[in-house]
């Protein structure tokens, strides 16, 4: 790989690619997602189109009753309509109007109820009055409406006529994966949910980044590994991805789950990362070493068993080195899991951010190697190369020459680039650049 950023064709910057992306979580937006059904198929066409012929997305489609460790695969749920008629027969609630209006995976039924029969199947969020909550019931059957919490509150007594046209049948949960291979068959995993309907930052903003990170993938000269992007609905679908592919997983080097890339980061920073419950993980290293050196502020949290699919690649049976990055992380930001996570939220230089920080993290991994100077006894002549500055006493180059120095001090075959970055407090980038310089020199050997 070069040594300048890797970047696309046009070589665009933050906002110009985050435009790109925006522009993809925007005709994303209204598909009705779920963890299983058309929404999904209909997405993921719409990623294979984004990433272009340069990568493949396989779609694998796995049975309704297919076990997969402790679960097994649910019925497939799809969406012709759904409404609630008043007792003057206005239309109170339509699911044309917002696919959140229908509580996800609701059983279908028609029938006439009144008011409190029917308040029995609606839910709001009284703390957030104004806006539709996103409610799901995937593994009990039932019915339900979403509305805002004031708009309950102002329903009149009466009759209403319910109208649940859905399907829940057998059929197939749909997935996503993408797989570059590299010189190498260990992998690097990348890792989004595809389940979330009309939530922007929640999950779309992260589909957009991804599918954009795949076709600089795909575009590089050379890969060091092999990446596998899976795009599933959340929790079932790492689960069926993780027992369909055991041996595949025990490769995984390096791995993020991907979330909530969109909205800035509010109060806590621009970006968060929760680290892998591994606690020798290169991967929470290299995230953190290149927001440092972006210079913005960001949280670290050390891992928990609770929040996105992290929790299935980080389980005791498998424990892959795989942490979470998000802007803000799940049910931290007041418009989560509702209405208000809309386009609205989320802006193209946020998403251009995050594919930015992203491609900065696969330089690292792809150039994370580790050195042996071939002249370990006392300094190297370096200006008698060109590499050191022959008039003593000025500034000029310093960052550069100390950068070489400590490339040849730390690269004793056993510290990689990461190691002396971290140590000597330099960027990454400026470090790589130096150990390039110096090989080229017959300095340096690679030894990995």
């Amino acid at each position: 790989m070069s040594n300048q950023a890797w970047k696309d064709g046009e070589g665009r910057d933050e906002v110009e690619a985050g435009e790109s992306v925006f522009a993809l979580v925007e005709r994303a937006f209204p598909i009705c997602r779920s963890i299983t059904g058309n929404g999904v198929r209909e997405t993921l066409r719409l990623l294979q189109e984004e990433i272009g012929d340069g990568a493949k997305l396989e779609v694998r489609e796995i049975p309704t009753g297919t076990q997969v460790f402790d679960w097994r695969v649910p019925k497939e749920w799809n969406v012709r309509g759904a409404w609630i008629d008043g007792p003057g027969g206005q239309r109170v609630v339509d699911f044309a109007d917002h696919n959140l209006h229908l509580l996800n995976y609701s059983m279908p039924f028609r029938g006439t109820l009144g008011l409190e029969e029917l308040k029995s199947h609606l839910y709001s969020d009284p703390d957030r009055p104004t806006v539709i909550p996103y409610r799901t019931s995937y593994y009990q059957e039932r019915w339900g409406f979403c509305l805002p919490h004031e708009q309950l509150e102002s329903l009149p007594d009466g009759d209403y006529e319910v109208v649940v046209d859905t399907t829940l049948e057998d059929g197939h949960l749909t997935l996503g994966e993408v797989v570059l291979p590299g010189e190498s068959e260990d992998s690097v995993l990348l890792s989004a949910h595809v389940c979330h309907p009309s939530l922007a930052n929640d999950n779309l903003s992260a589909l957009g980044v991804t599918a954009h990170l795949v076709r600089r993938l795909a575009a590089m000269p050379r890969r060091r590994y092999t990446y596998r992007i899976v795009l599933a609905p959340g929790t079932i679908g790492a689960i069926v991805w993780l027992a369909h592919n055991e041996d595949v997983a025990l490769r995984i080097r390096h791995g993020l789950v991907l979330a909530n890339l969109g909205d800035g980061g509010g109060d806590h920073g621009t970006f968060h990362y929760k680290r892998c419950q591994r606690e020798d993980a290169v991967i929470d290293r290299a995230v953190v070493k290149v927001l440092e050196d972006a210079g913005e502020a960001f949280e670290v949290e050390d891992f928990s068993p609770f929040g996105y699919d992290e929790r299935q690649y980080c389980s005791p049976g498998f424990d892959l080195p795989v942490g979470s990055l998000a802007q803000t992380p799940w049910g931290r930001y007041p418009e989560y899991h509702s209405s208000a996570d809309n386009l609205d939220l989320i802006r193209p230089e946020f998403l251009g951010r995050s594919l930015c920080r992203l491609v900065e993290v696969i330089h690292l991994l792809e150039n994370n190697r580790t050195f042996r100077n071939l002249h370990p006894k006392c300094e190297p002549q370096l200006g008698n190369r060109g590499l050191y500055s022959t008039l003593g006493g000025g500034d000029t180059g310093r960052e550069r020459q100390l950068a070489l120095l400590w490339v040849l001090n730390q690269s004793d075959g056993t510290n990689s680039l990461l190691d002396i970055a971290e140590r000597s407090g330099k960027s990454f980038r400026i470090i790589q650049e130096a150990a390039a310089v110096l090989v080229e020199a017959d300095l340096l050997e690679p030894i990995d």
